[in-house]
């Protein structure tokens, strides 16, 4: 068990039966009311993300989340395939629990997999990825002036918005936390 004062950034713990990882802690002291901790956890099986006030009494169960780096494999309807790479293992995971991590999954990909015991809760992908373009409309000349957008069909299927500079067939790298153009690769 751990108390309030130890709470701190990424650290799991269980709370009403879910497994949560704390997104952002702020401890507050209230004049004669004592001390209250106010924290904003992300449920690590669903992925929602929700707030909670506790008082600085309360005590929490500490949980280990694992992170195993695994390799992506295929897919087949909802499961998609992962290799452990210390132990060679296949983890089938379900597309519920990837969730948007989806749309940047292609053959030979690295990640890594959260594990609570032996259950697959989540993936961490790369901050941003190489992917090519499989579909935009052509740029002509002078598209630069404006500064605009155009979207663009990802090798993965992801649609995003890109410069209208950008061709079918660029290489362009992705920033997977909100699926922005970075730049070209």
């Amino acid at each position: 068990m751990i108390t309030v004062g130890e709470l701190r950034k990424g650290v799991g713990i269980e709370l009403d039966g879910k497994i949560c990882s704390i997104v952002e802690f702020q401890h507050i002291k209230i004049g004669r009311g004592g001390a209250l901790a106010r924290l904003k956890l992300r449920d690590l099986r669903s992925g929602a993300i929700f707030d909670k006030t506790f008082s600085a009494s309360e005590k929490f169960r500490r949980i280990r989340i694992e992170r195993r780096p695994v390799t992506y494999l295929y897919n087949d309807e909802d499961m998609y395939h992962f290799m452990d790479q210390e132990t060679y293992e296949q983890r089938p995971i379900t597309k519920d629990i990837l969730g948007d991590a989806v749309n940047y999954l292609k053959d030979g990909i690295q990640l890594e997999i959260n594990l609570y015991g032996e259950e697959a809760i989540g993936v961490e992908l790369p901050l941003n990825m190489v992917m090519s373009i499989v579909q935009t409309d052509p740029g002509f000349k002078g598209d630069t002036a404006t500064g605009g957008t155009k979207p663009a069909t990802l090798e993965t299927g992801l649609v995003v918005q890109v410069p209208l500079f950008v061709n079918s067939g660029d290489r362009i790298k992705v920033d997977t936390r909100d699926g922005s153009y970075i730049e070209r690769a």
